[in-house]
């Protein structure tokens, strides 16, 4: 049956119909006024939603000084770091600590161009225009990630504290950097590929590859500066029960207990002062769709940052589960890494993350229906954001009703840094926990040992953190 044209478009009496009906009704003059005088966000904030969200929790973990990833996507670094420093700081009583971001970030760079350049010489004979290859394509070196891309570089390169290798102006700002390492590693990638179309074998190539890498290091080099092999660490405890063993001595000077410690590497520094086993976390997820059954494990193709690390992992339960195991973990005394969509029913400034509290259905007259598995399925609320859970408040039923959110975003956003987010708002936009294997029950931890479902890079279980 053939469509009149005429009845595609948007007619002109059509839209004086939807005109008059907006004018007639009073409530939308208003939600436009205070729309756009004030912006959407700050227009459909409930003060009641916000007065039932208070800051105190039944469960609370006490963690140090408020970090900010600024203007990068590390958001995945950041609150993987301040999971691990609140184990570091409560096992050698220090008052703060902060690790370096830099140092990280520096070998991120360095391990996803070489897995980039290793993914374009598995895939020589896939079309350019190919889903695949334009997937693997889109950001060679981005920011993003997972924690599973954290612990491979831990255990490839350590960790070291931030004084050993501060914040630089393209940490800070990493915009400028990742555009001109992608575009190098997308010539390269060409290169390659023209190469093999020429008949050059695959030990032409890879050294080829070889030369490429050693762009990229001075490219990350110039950018960031090179990373330390070894450095001094001091740091103070917070001492004992005595006064001056937590001040000073009558001289003024500092009595605090110290560690000390000349020409450590970071591999060292990791062993030795953290501890836990970055390896010892399981990543679950929360994704109720029917293409990704609950109770199986799967890994992503291509999703690899370190190459001999392999592709991410996820196991995929039950939202009980899945609540009780962050439950769990934090009455234990531990913070969880955690992913989720930042960006619904958020707001920034106030830190506050429920539904209820931004009432944009008020605002629009309209409702916002779509539950998780269909956020995840149509692409309106993948991850995209990892922070720390730090806390839990348990109703009298022992069910979590609001959870404290560290986030990566400075002093400035939230208060002092924090957030708190709902329980309905946990349930529908987190998607990923990092829990430790004590914390999984027996099914779950079972699953460990599942051949695992291979999914595409591209399908909607879970997306990098930025």
């Amino acid at each position: 049956m053939m469509i009149d044209p005429s009845d595609k478009a948007v007619s002109a009496d059509a839209l004086r119909r939807y005109s008059e009906a907006f004018r007639a009704d009073r409530a939308n003059l208003v939600a436009a006024n205070a729309a756009v005088s004030s912006g959407v966000l700050n227009a459909a904030i409930d003060y009641a939603g916000l007065r039932n969200l208070p800051r105190d929790f039944s469960i609370e973990l006490k963690q140090g000084s408020i970090t900010n990833q600024e203007h990068s996507g590390r958001c995945w670094m950041f609150a993987s770091l301040n999971t691990l420093r609140y184990e570091l700081m409560h096992r050698w009583n220090l008052e703060d600590f902060e690790f370096s971001e830099t140092y990280l970030f520096f070998w991120d760079a360095v391990e996803k161009s070489n897995t980039y350049l290793e993914q374009v010489l598995e895939t020589l004979d896939e079309p350019a225009d190919s889903r695949l290859f334009e997937t693997i394509t889109e950001g060679p070196a981005d920011d993003g990630g997972w924690w599973q891309m954290f612990a491979a570089l831990v255990d490839k390169y350590g960790l070291c504290p931030k004084s050993a290798y501060p914040e630089s102006a393209n940490s800070r700002d990493s915009g400028a950097f990742k555009q001109y390492l992608n575009t190098r590693l997308r010539e390269f990638a060409a290169d390659l590929r023209r190469r093999h179309e020429a008949g050059e074998d695959q030990e032409t190539l890879r050294a080829a590859k070889r030369e490429d890498m050693a762009t990229v290091y001075r490219m990350c080099a110039i950018a960031l500066g090179e990373p330390p092999e070894t450095f001094d660490f001091l740091a103070r405890t917070k001492g004992g029960d005595n006064a001056a063993e937590n001040e000073s001595d009558a001289s003024g000077r500092d009595a605090r207990p110290q560690i000390r410690e000349f020409g450590i590497t970071p591999l060292e520094f990791y062993k030795k002062y953290v501890p836990v086993d970055v390896d010892d976390f399981v990543t679950l997820a929360n994704a109720p769709m029917a293409r990704t059954p609950f109770g199986r494990r799967y890994r992503i193709r291509f999703t690899a940052n370190v190459v001999e690390s392999g592709d991410m992992e996820f196991l995929n339960v039950p939202l009980e589960v899945f609540r009780k195991a962050a439950v769990d973990q934090l009455s234990a005394g531990h913070p969880i890494w955690f992913a989720c969509d930042c960006h619904q029913f958020a707001l920034r400034k106030q830190g506050v993350f429920d539904c209820d509290t931004v009432r944009v259905d008020q605002l629009f007259g309209t409702e916002f229906s779509l539950d998780k598995a269909d956020g995840l399925e149509y692409g309106d609320s993948p991850s995209n954001h990892a922070m720390t859970l730090t806390g839990v408040n348990l109703d009298g039923s022992g069910r979590p009703d609001r959870w404290k959110v560290e986030n990566s975003w400075g002093k400035d956003n939230g208060k002092d840094g924090y957030f708190v987010a709902s329980a309905d708002w946990f349930d529908r936009f987190v998607t990923e926990l990092i829990i430790r294997r004590e914390f999984l029950d027996a099914a779950t931890r079972e699953l460990l040992t599942a051949e695992p479902v291979e999914l595409d890079p591209w399908q909607p279980l879970t997306r990098m953190c930025r």
